[in-house]
C-alpha cells in the first residue's frame, strides 16, 4: 500500500500529515455554530388575505379556495393547509425540503397575482410570507413591578429595553407579550349621539380633518428664509376632549360631549404573568441560522448591563431560555464523550499490556474526531446533539483501524522480525482490509443522510459526522500507525520474569484463542446446528419487532412543560384568566416545593381571547431526583378537575418538532364540511372510549355564538342607506376602529373610537344604533333596517390538502406509543367511514409515517450497498454473500435489547440498527480477506478459515469490546437529552455483543461451505502472468519477476 509504505519510510511526512488535519479540523471547529439540532426548517410559505366583517363561509369560497387554485400546480408542495375564520384567510404551504425558500415565495407570489381579480373588492390584497419556523422567542424575559401598572412597563420595555435588545447580534425581533401600548381611546355614547343628532361616521370625519400635520412651505425674504409649519397635531386628552365636531348655529359641538376621551391602552387581550405576578414578557426571536447559545450569551450579557440602570421598582429576569437544554445537553455528551474515550484507551491497555502500544490508537481518536469537523465546516453543518453524539459512537470506531494494524504488526514482532521490517510488511498486510472496512462504514452512513423528508435533513449530519471520522481514521491508520509502530514497539517479554500482569493476561488470551479455536472445529464438523440458530434468531426477531412499541423519538427530558389551554369558543380573556389562575394556585406548590424554578402563563395568546398557554421550567437535572415525565403526570392528575377550561399537559417534542400541538393528529378529510363533522364527531366518541387517548379533542366545533344580522335591503334602498353605511357603522361601535394617531415623546400611538362596554353588552344593544342617509336628513335607528339572529357557527373552517378537513388530536398515557395509537385510529376509520373519507396526519404524526417508511428503504439501501462495495473489493459475489449473511443475526440482538430494556423503537434505534451493518461487516472482512490470504498461499478451503479466523480472534475481540464500551455511557447516560442517546447505546450494545459471539462461528462455518466456489480476487491476474511467461508470450522478457509473498 502506498500510504504505509511512504509514512514508514518518511516518518516526518506522515507526522505533518496528521498534524495538518489537526490544526484544520481546530480552525473549522472555531467557526461552527452551536444549535441543539441541525437547521431543517422546512420551507415555509404563507398567503394571509384579511377580507374584514365577512363569514367564514364566504371567506372559505370567495378567496381561500381561489388562492388554493391558484398554488396547487407550483413544483415540489409538500402540503397545503388552510384555515379560515371570520374576516380572514390563512393558508400556509410547506415544500419540500430541497426547495429554496426564496424561489418558492416568489413562485407563490407570482401565482396569487395572477387571480387577484378573482377576489372580492373589498378583501384587502394577499400578503406573501415566508415563514419561518425560527419565529417563535428562544428566551422569554419578564418585568415585574410592584410599583408601576402593566402600561407603564409596557412602555417602559418598548422604549427603552426592546431596542437595546433587537440590536445584538442575531436577534431578529423582539415581541412584547402582554403588551399594554398606551392610546388614546374615544368612548361613545349612543344616546348623547341620537340626541344631538350625529352619527359615528361624521365623528370620524372630524377627528380625521382637525389631527393633520401638512407642510406649508416657506417664506423668502431677500436674506432670510423660513419654513412654515402648520402645527394641526393633537397630543393630549384635553386638547381631544374640546375638538369641535360639529357648528350648530353659534353652539360648537365638542367631542367630549358626545364621548368619553381618555388614556387607555390598544388592547387588554394579552395578559402575562410569571410565578402567579403580572408581568410584561419580552420575547426574544433569533435570525434563523444565528446560534441559540451566542444570542443567548449576549442578551443576558446586555441584561446585566441593564440591571444596573434599571429604575429600583422594577425588576427583570429570563423566565425561559432554549438555550438551557441545549447547553446542559452538550455538556452531557461532553462528558459521556470523555468516559468513552477513557474507557476505549482502557480496553485497548488491557489487550496490548504497554503504554507504548496503547498510545498508538489512542493518537488517533484526537486526530479522526478533530478531522471530522472538517467536513462539517465544509458542508456548512453545526455542533448539536446529533453531530456530538456521531463523535461520540466514532470513538469506538476510529480506533479499529489502528488497532487491526497495531495488532498484526506486533504479532509479526514477536515473531521475531525487526519492528521497521514488521512495520513495513504488516502494514501492508491489513491495508486492503482498512480500506476495505472504511468504505463499507461510509457505504453505510451516507444512505443514512439520504433518508426523505425532515428526518432524513435531521440524520444527515449525523451520518457525514461518522463518515468523515471513519475516513480520518482509516487515513491515520495507514500513515501515521504504521511509523509509530516502527518507532515504538518493541518485543513482547520472553519470560514471566519482571512481567506477572504480562504473562497472566497472556495466559487467559491464549486460554481464549485455544479455547475458540476448539469450538470453531467443533463447528466447522456440526454446520448444521449452527445455521440452525442462526435461522433460530431471525424467528426471535420475527417475533418480537412486531411487539416493540414505536414512536418518533423518546420522548426526552428537557425540563420545560407546556400547557396550551383553550376556554370554550367565544369567552371573555376574564373568563379565560380565571381558570388559568386557578392553574397557576395548583402549580405554584411546584415552584415552592423546588421542583420548578419558572411559571410563565400568558393568556389571550395570539389576541385569541379563549386560549392561553403556561411554560413551566423545572430546576436543572442534577438537582431533582423526579424527571420531567413524572411531574408531567403529576400535573395532569392535579389539574383534571378544573372544569371550565381544557388544559392539555404536554411533554415538549423533541427531534427539532416545533410547535406546541399534541402528539396524535389525525386528520380525517372528504368533500364537504358536514360530512367531514359527522364522520369526526363518530371517530372522536369511538376514541374517547380508548383509555390510553388522552384530552381526545378536534378542531371543529359549531360553538362559537354568532348574532347574524340581516338587512332589508329594499327598506335601505327605500331610505338612501347603503350596506357599506350598516357596516362601516357597526364596524366602528362594536370592534373598534383606529381613527387617527398623536404623538407623545417622539412616538405616534393610535387614537381609537368604539361604543362604551356598557353599549355593546346585549344583543339588544344592536338595535340603538342610529344612521344617516346619504342625502342628508333625519337619523335612522338600524333596527328599523335589520332583524338579529342569534346562532352557533364554526368559527375556523379548515382545509388540508384542498379537501375540507377536521383534525383530532390527543395525547398518549404513559407507556402508549404513537404507533400503537395511529393504528388504533387507522383502523376505527376504516371499520366506520365511508370510503370517499380521506385520511392523512399531521405534525409529529406525520414525520413518524414518513419516517417509518423512509427507515425501511434506508436499510435495504445500505445493505445494496455494503454488498456491492464487498463485491468489488472481494472481487467475487460469494465473498460478500458470507460476510452479508450475518447481519440479521445483529438485528436480532438489536431487538432483543430493546424488548429487554423496554425502549421503544425510534428514529435513534433504527439508526443504530442500520449502523450495525456496517459494524458487523467489519468484523467479517477481517477474518474473510485473511482466510482468503492463506488460500492464495495454497490452505485448503478449511484450513485457511480455521487459521485465519484464530489469527483473527484478538483483534475482532479488541475493535468489538472497544466499540461496545465506546457504547456503554450512552446506556448509562442521564440529564439532558439521556433518553435518545440511551436508544442508540442499547442498540449498538446488544447487537454487538449477541451478533459478534455468533458471527465469530457462522461466518466461518458460511465460509468453509461457500468459499470452494469463489476464485482468489488475483486469479486474472495470475493467469496473465502464466500466459505472458509461455511460449506464446514473447521472449520471456516481459515477464514480471515472481513477486516474493511477504511470509507469513
Amino acid at each position: 500500500m502506498v500510504l504505509s509504505d511512504v509514512s514508514i519510510k518518511r516518518p516526518v511526512f506522515a507526522t505533518v500529515l496528521s498534524l495538518l488535519i489537526v490544526v484544520f479540523g481546530l480552525a473549522a471547529l472555531m467557526g461552527l455554530p452551536v444549535r441543539e439540532y441541525p437547521d431543517i426548517d422546512p420551507p415555509v410559505v404563507s398567503v394571509s388575505t384579511d377580507y374584514t366583517g365577512a363569514a367564514a363561509e364566504v371567506v372559505d369560497t370567495q378567496i381561500t379556495q381561489v388562492i388554493e387554485g391558484a398554488i396547487s400546480g407550483i413544483e415540489g408542495i409538500r402540503s397545503i393547509e388552510s384555515s379560515t375564520e371570520q374576516g380572514e384567510s390563512r393558508t400556509t404551504i410547506e415544500f419540500n425540503t430541497s426547495r429554496d425558500i426564496d424561489i418558492a415565495a416568489n413562485d407563490v407570489r407570482d401565482a396569487v397575482s395572477r387571480v387577484l381579480n378573482q377576489m372580492p373588492d373589498e378583501a384587502d390584497p394577499p400578503v406573501v410570507r415566508k415563514a419561518d419556523s425560527d419565529a417563535r422567542p428562544m428566551m422569554w424575559i419578564t418585568l415585574t413591578s410592584e410599583v408601576w401598572d402593566a402600561a407603564e412597563l409596557s412602555d417602559f420595555a418598548d422604549r427603552v429595553l426592546s431596542d437595546r435588545l433587537s440590536v445584538l447580534d442575531g436577534v431578529a425581533d423582539v415581541r412584547i407579550g402582554g403588551e399594554r401600548r398606551y392610546a388614546i381611546r374615544v368612548w361613545l355614547d349612543r344616546e348623547r349621539l341620537a340626541a344631538r343628532n350625529i352619527t359615528v361616521a361624521e365623528v370620524e370625519q372630524a377627528l380625521r380633518a382637525n389631527n393633520v400635520e401638512l407642510p406649508a412651505g416657506s417664506v423668502d425674504s431677500s436674506t432670510r428664509n423660513f419654513t412654515v409649519r402648520a402645527e394641526g397635531r393633537l397630543s393630549t386628552v384635553e386638547e381631544f376632549r374640546n375638538l369641535v365636531v360639529r357648528r350648530d348655529g353659534n353652539d360648537l359641538l365638542r367631542l367630549g360631549e358626545v364621548a368619553n376621551v381618555q388614556m387607555g391602552v390598544e388592547s387588554d387581550i394579552g395578559r402575562l404573568r410569571a410565578a402567579g405576578r403580572t408581568a410584561i414578557g419580552m420575547g426574544v426571536i433569533r435570525q434563523s441560522k444565528a446560534n441559540t447559545v451566542a444570542v443567548s450569551d449576549g442578551v443576558r450579557a446586555e441584561l446585566d448591563k441593564i440591571r444596573e440602570t434599571l429604575p429600583p421598582e422594577v425588576s427583570i429576569s429570563e423566565s425561559y431560555d432554549e438555550s438551557i437544554f441545549i447547553r446542559a445537553s452538550i455538556k452531557e455528551v461532553l462528558v459521556t464523550l470523555a468516559i468513552s474515550v477513557s474507557l476505549v484507551i482502557l480496553v485497548i491497555f488491557l489487550f496490548l499490556r504497554s503504554w507504548r502500544a496503547t498510545l498508538i490508537p489512542a493518537v488517533t481518536i484526537p486526530v479522526a474526531v478533530i478531522g471530522a469537523f472538517i467536513g462539517l465546516g465544509f458542508l456548512g453543518f453545526s455542533i448539536n446533539v446529533l453531530t456530538l453524539l456521531a463523535v461520540i459512537l466514532a470513538i469506538g470506531l476510529v480506533v479499529d483501524d489502528a488497532i487491526v494494524m497495531l495488532e498484526n504488526i506486533q504479532r509479526r514482532i514477536d515473531e521475531g522480525e525487526p519492528p521497521l521490517l514488521a512495520a513495513y510488511r504488516g502494514a501492508k498486510q491489513v491495508a486492503f482490509a482498512v480500506i476495505a472496512t472504511t468504505l463499507t462504514l461510509v457505504a453505510v452512513f451516507v444512505p443514512i443522510s439520504f433518508m426523505g423528508g425532515n428526518v432524513g435533513r435531521l440524520f444527515a449530519e449525523f451520518g457525514f459526522t461518522l463518515a468523515a471520522a471513519v475516513i480520518f481514521s482509516s487515513l491515520v491508520a495507514l500513515t501515521l500507525a504504521p511509523m509509530l509502530c516502527s518507532k515504538w514497539l518493541r518485543h513482547s517479554p520472553e519470560s514471566a520474569e519482571g512481567h506477572r500482569l504480562w504473562a497472566f493476561s497472556e495466559k487467559v488470551l491464549n486460554g481464549l484463542t485455544n479455547g475458540y479455536k476448539r469450538l470453531l472445529e467443533f463447528s466447522l464438523n456440526q454446520p448444521g446446528l449452527l445455521l440452525g440458530l442462526g435461522i433460530a434468531g431471525l424467528i426471535v426477531a420475527a417475533v418480537i419487532y412486531p411487539r416493540l412499541p414505536q414512536e418518533l423519538a423518546p420522548i426526552e427530558d428537557r425540563g420545560v412543560i407546556i400547557m396550551p389551554t383553550s376556554a370554550p369558543r367565544g369567552s371573555t380573556v376574564e373568563y379565560t384568566d380565571h381558570f388559568v389562575q386557578q392553574a397557576e394556585q395548583r402549580l405554584l406548590t411546584y415552584l415552592e416545593e423546588g421542583t420548578a424554578e419558572r411559571l410563565l402563563s400568558i393568556v389571550g395568546f395570539r389576541d385569541e381571547e379563549d386560549s392561553a398557554f403556561m411554560i413551566m421550567g423545572l430546576v436543572p437535572w442534577e438537582q431533582r431526583n423526579i424527571k420531567q415525565q413524572q411531574v408531567t403526570t403529576d400535573i395532569r392528575d392535579k389539574l383534571s378537575d378544573i372544569s371550565g377550561a381544557r388544559i392539555n399537559v404536554i411533554n415538549p417534542p423533541g427531534l427539532g418538532q416545533r410547535g406546541f400541538s399534541q402528539p396524535v393528529e389525525f386528520v380525517i378529510a372528504g368533500p364537504d364540511y358536514e360530512s367531514v363533522q359527522a364522520w369526526s364527531e363518530e371517530i372522536m366518541e369511538r376514541a374517547r372510549e380508548n383509555p390510553n387517548l388522552l384530552n381526545v379533542d378536534t378542531d371543529f366545533e359549531l360553538t362559537r355564538p354568532e348574532l347574524r344580522v340581516n338587512i332589508d335591503r329594499d327598506r335601505a334602498a327605500d331610505l338612501d342607506i347603503t350596506v357599506q353605511d350598516v357596516g362601516l357603522t357597526l364596524q366602528t361601535m362594536l370592534a373598534s376602529r383606529q381613527v387617527t394617531t398623536y404623538l407623545d415623546r417622539g412616538q405616534e400611538y393610535d387614537v381609537i373610537i368604539q361604543a362604551e362596554d356598557a353599549n355593546r353588552a346585549t344583543p339588544d344593544d344592536l338595535e340603538q344604533i342610529f344612521l344617516r342617509p346619504r342625502a342628508g336628513g333625519e337619523l335612522i335607528p338600524l333596527k328599523a333596517l335589520v332583524s338579529v339572529e342569534e346562532i352557533g357557527a364554526n368559527p375556523d373552517l379548515r382545509r388540508i390538502d384542498r379537501l375540507p378537513a377536521v383534525v383530532i388530536s390527543a395525547s398518549l398515557a404513559d407507556g402508549y406509543d404513537l404507533g400503537t395509537a395511529l393504528n388504533y385510529l387507522n383502523n376505527l376509520a376504516v371499520d366506520n367511514l365511508p370510503p370517499e373519507a380521506r385520511l392523512s396526519y399531521k405534525g409529529l404524526s406525520r414525520e413518524f409515517e414518513d419516517s417509518s417508511a423512509a427507515i425501511f428503504i434506508t436499510f435495504a439501501l445500505a445493505f445494496v450497498i455494503v454488498f456491492l462495495v464487498l463485491a468489488a473489493q472481494f472481487e467475487s459475489w460469494i465473498h460478500p454473500m458470507i460476510i452479508m449473511l450475518s447481519v440479521p443475526l445483529a438485528v436480532t440482538g438489536a431487538l432483543i435489547a430493546l424488548a429487554w430494556s423496554g425502549i421503544s423503537l425510534n428514529i435513534y434505534s433504527q439508526i443504530g440498527i442500520i449502523m450495525l451493518l456496517g459494524l458487523m461487516a467489519k468484523n467479517g472482512i477481517l477474518i474473510v480477506e485473511f482466510a482468503n490470504q492463506l488460500r492464495d498461499k495454497g490452505y485448503s478451503v478449511r484450513d485457511a478459515i480455521l487459521e485465519g479466523a484464530t489469527l483473527r480472534f484478538r483483534p475482532v475481540l479488541m475493535t468489538t469490546i472497544s466499540t461496545v464500551f465506546g457504547a456503554v455511557p450512552l446506556v448509562i447516560a442521564t440529564g439532558a437529552g439521556a433518553e435518545s442517546r440511551a436508544a442508540i447505546g442499547m442498540v449498538i450494545l446488544g447487537g454487538l455483543i449477541f451478533a459478534t459471539t455468533l458471527t465469530l462461528f457462522i461466518i466461518p462455518v458460511l465460509y468453509n461451505l461457500l468459499a470452494r466456489f469463489a476464485k482468489s480476487a488475483n486469479a486474472v491476474e495470475k493467469e496473465l502472468d502464466r500466459l505472458a511467461a509461455g511460449p506464446s508470450g514473447g521472449s520471456g522478457l516481459a515477464s514480471s519477476p515472481a513477486k516474493k509473498a511477504d511470509e507469513f
